[in-house]
C-alpha cells in the first residue's frame, strides 16, 4: 500500500532521483531562486492564496506586490552574495561576506528583513553586530539566515556533515544572534548535503537532530516530526522553526518539485522565503530537470550595490556548478 500524508496525499519515497549530482546542485540553487520569485507576489497572503490564483494548479511567475514577474527578492540576492564570496575568497571569509552584505544593504534593495537591516546598518564590527543586536532585542530567530543558505549548503556539502553544519552556523551568526537560527540553518545545510549525495533528506532528519545543540534539539525535533503540518505552527512562518518545518512538510507530502513549491506558497505568510527554502531542498532532491521552464525563463536576480548587475537562470546554473565543483575539505581552510 502506498503511504499517505495526514492530508491523504500519496507520499513519494525520497531517495536517489534520476538526476546526477551536478543536476541536483543546480536544482538546489536555481530551485531556491525560483521559489523565492514564485512566492514573492503572495507574501503575507492568507492560506490558499496560491490555489485561489491558480485553481488549475499550473502556476506562473505572475508578479505583483511590487515585484516583476520572475524577480527574485533579498533571499536570492543574499544567497548570491554568499556564494560569490565563498568562490572568490576560496572559502569562508566572514569579514568579506559581511562587507558584501553591507554594500548590498546600502544599495537600497526593494526588500530587506528588519533584523538584517538593523544589523547591517548598525555600524558595529562584523563579529559583534549580530550579537549586540540580540543582546538588546533578546529575540533574533527570524528566517533571514535560512533564506540565503542554499549556496553555502552546496559549497560545503562535499566537506561532510560536521563541516557543513559548522559553516552554516558561522554564516548565520553574521546577522542572527539567536542560536535557534544557527541550528535551523545547520539542519538545512545537512539535509541538502544528503540530497546532493543522492540520499533521502527526510530519512536523515533524526541523525541530523542528534548534531543540533542540546539546548535547541527538542524544539527543532518537535517541528520536524513526520506528523507536523503548518497548522501546528505556534509562530508566524517568518520565524526559523515553522519556515524550515514547512519546507520539510512540503517535500514530505508531495510528489515532485512543482507540487512542493505550490504547497509551500499556498500556506501563505512569508511565502517568498518559505518557497525559497522549499525550492532549495526540493531542487536538491529532484534536480534541475524537474524545475519548469516557465518558471526559469523569466527568472532574474537584481543585485543592489553591485553596479547594476542582474543574474539570470543561466548565471545561477554556472554559480551552482562552480560551488559544487570547488567544494571539498581542502577548500574549507579560511574561517577568519
Amino acid at each position: 500500500m502506498t503511504p499517505t500524508s495526514p492530508e491523504g496525499r500519496a507520499l513519494r519515497p525520497h531517495g536517489r532521483s534520476g538526476a546526477d549530482r551536478g543536476a541536483r546542485a543546480v536544482g538546489a540553487v536555481v530551485g531556491s531562486a525560483v521559489g523565492d520569485a514564485l512566492g514573492a507576489p503572495f507574501e503575507f497572503g492568507l492560506p490558499g492564496v496560491y490555489s485561489t490564483r491558480f485553481p488549475d494548479g499550473v502556476g506562473t511567475m505572475c508578479g505583483g506586490g511590487g515585484w516583476d514577474p520572475g524577480e527574485a527578492t533579498d533571499d536570492t540576492q543574499m544567497a548570491v552574495l554568499v556564494g560569490e564570496s565563498l568562490l572568490e575568497r576560496g572559502g569562508l571569509d566572514l569579514p568579506d561576506m559581511f562587507g558584501r552584505f553591507r554594500r548590498w544593504a546600502a544599495g537600497e534593495p526593494k526588500d530587506i528583513g528588519l533584523q538584517t537591516e538593523d544589523v547591517l546598518t548598525s555600524g558595529d564590527p562584523w563579529d559583534l553586530a549580530a550579537a549586540l543586536h540580540f543582546q538588546v532585542n533578546t529575540r533574533a530567530a527570524g528566517n533571514g539566515s535560512l533564506m540565503r543558505a542554499t549556496t553555502s549548503a552546496v559549497y560545503f556539502a562535499r566537506a561532510g556533515r560536521a563541516a557543513t553544519m559548522d559553516a552554516a552556523r558561522r554564516v548565520a551568526a553574521l546577522t542572527h544572534g539567536d542560536r535557534a537560527a544557527w541550528e535551523g540553518t545547520a539542519i538545512f545545510h545537512e539535509l541538502v548535503r544528503v540530497a546532493l549525495e543522492g540520499g533521502d533528506p527526510l530519512a536523515a532528519v533524526d541523525g541530523t537532530l542528534a548534531e543540533v545543540d542540546a539546548h535547541h534539539r527538542e524544539r527543532w525535533a518537535s517541528v520536524l516530526t513526520p506528523d507536523w503540518q503548518p497548522d501546528d505552527a505556534t509562530e508566524f512562518n517568518g520565524a526559523v522553526w515553522p519556515c524550515l518545518a514547512t519546507a520539510v512538510w512540503a517535500l514530505r507530502t508531495t510528489r515532485g518539485f512543482e507540487a512542493a513549491l505550490s504547497a509551500a506558497v499556498d500556506v501563505g505568510g512569508d511565502t517568498d522565503t518559505v518557497a525559497a527554502v522549499t525550492g532549495g531542498l526540493a531542487g536538491a532532491v529532484y534536480g534541475i530537470g524537474a524545475v519548469p521552464e516557465r518558471w526559469t525563463r523569466p527568472l532574474h536576480v537584481p543585485l543592489p550595490g553591485c553596479g547594476g548587475r542582474v543574474l539570470r537562470a543561466g548565471d545561477l546554473e554556472e554559480l551552482a556548478r562552480r560551488l559544487d565543483g570547488t567544494a571539498g575539505s581542502d577548500h574549507q581552510k579560511n574561517y577568519t
